[in-house]
């Protein structure tokens, strides 16, 4: 599963990353939110390639992400 965060957007509310911490955490760069680097792609902060067995806290962090900036395909 494809995991994509329009980081440019991101508010660091920390919706994402308290709903679903296997995969999203709060960059110690920026303070936005990122992919974690296990499921990283391309070394893009923003983008994932999840395991199917965390699809429903992958959906339940994009659904609850008030600036709706987190893609899943």
């Amino acid at each position: 599963m494809k995991v994509q965060i329009d980081r440019d957007d991101c508010i660091s509310c920390g919706a994402c990353w308290m709903a679903c911490s296997e995969v999203f955490e709060e960059s110690p760069a920026d303070g936005f939110s990122e992919v974690v680097e296990v499921y990283r792609t391309a070394d893009d902060p923003g983008s994932g390639e999840v395991p199917v067995d965390l699809g429903d806290c992958v959906h339940l962090a994009a659904d609850g992400c008030p600036m709706e900036i987190i893609h899943v395909d």
